[in-house]
């Protein structure tokens, strides 16, 4: 799969610029306020542009769309112009958990929750193609801030390549006394080499901040960015990895994620000696 416009057309494109630097103007803003990654066009549409928005994150939402059932906005337009991306998709209806959260009663998290344990074991099912390793949906690059030295890693031809980037090259065969290794890097190295099966499909930031409810219905995951075929344990890492807006989730992502505690270690290793953020 490669990166592509999404039913493209000069005169919708033409529209899509008008609209999307209008609603920015500070006259706009100032009487309508839109959030920084997202212009509400009407109840129903809007428009993602960022300096880091790209076409594989339409991509993503196409492919989940096309191959499960998982709620996700519906595509409508997506293009480059002047190095710069624009997706005009659905706006969904209703909030993201982290609104009222903490009120809602044990049976409607519950309902919640089984929701989204479906959605992800959907997910799961998805197969990657033939000699995929990790990248993203259309075979490029993963986006992902939260990694170190840089935005976009990869692709990789498989995940032992993947891990090997992420720690640096550092190799156990080169180490002539692993007792002088810090605390924890044996292990993660070892952790890293073992035999790994194939990629899954990720969205890569599964926070209540990303996850739409209407009532106790998730109606759409959102913000499919860091999507892509990653380790199996990327998923649970991620979402535990909880940003300070959503301190509170992580005590949640058990309740719809299989729990991976052991990877959960590496993962805290391999930040404290190769960085994140």
């Amino acid at each position: 799969m490669s990166h592509k416009a999404v039913r493209n057309g000069i005169l919708a494109r033409a529209i899509v610029l008008l609209v999307f630097k209008i609603m920015k103007t500070r006259l706009f803003v100032r009487w309508f306020p839109q959030p920084n990654c997202i212009v509400y066009v009407t109840s129903k549409i809007c428009i993602k542009s960022t300096s880091f928005t790209s076409l594989a994150e339409a991509e993503a939402m196409k492919f989940v769309s096309s191959a499960t059932t998982v709620p996700v906005p519906k595509v409508f337009l997506a293009f480059e112009h002047k190095k710069r991306v624009y997706i005009v998709m659905e706006r969904l209806p209703g909030r993201s958990l982290d609104y009222g959260w903490a009120q809602r009663s044990a049976e409607s998290k519950a309902r919640i929750f089984d929701q989204l344990r479906s959605m992800v074991q959907e997910i799961r099912k998805l197969q990657p193609p033939q000699d995929c390793g990790v990248s993203n949906v259309c075979g490029g690059p993963i986006f992902d801030p939260r990694l170190p030295k840089s935005l976009h890693w990869g692709p990789f031809r498989s995940i032992r390549h993947f891990h090997r980037e992420l720690r640096n090259g550092i190799e156990l065969d080169a180490v002539k006394d692993v007792s002088t290794l810090p605390e924890g890097l044996e292990n993660l190295i070892k952790f890293h080499e073992q035999p790994w099966d194939k990629p899954v499909f990720t969205h890569g930031d599964l926070s209540s901040l990303n996850i739409i409810a209407d009532g106790d219905t998730v109606v759409g995951i959102i913000d499919w960015e860091t999507a892509g075929w990653l380790p199996p344990y990327w998923e649970y890492t991620c979402a535990w990895d909880a940003n300070p807006q959503n301190w509170f989730w992580q005590q949640e992502v058990d309740n719809f994620l299989e729990a991976r505690p052991h990877d959960l270690e590496m993962e805290t290793i391999r930040k404290r000696y190769f960085g994140a953020f």
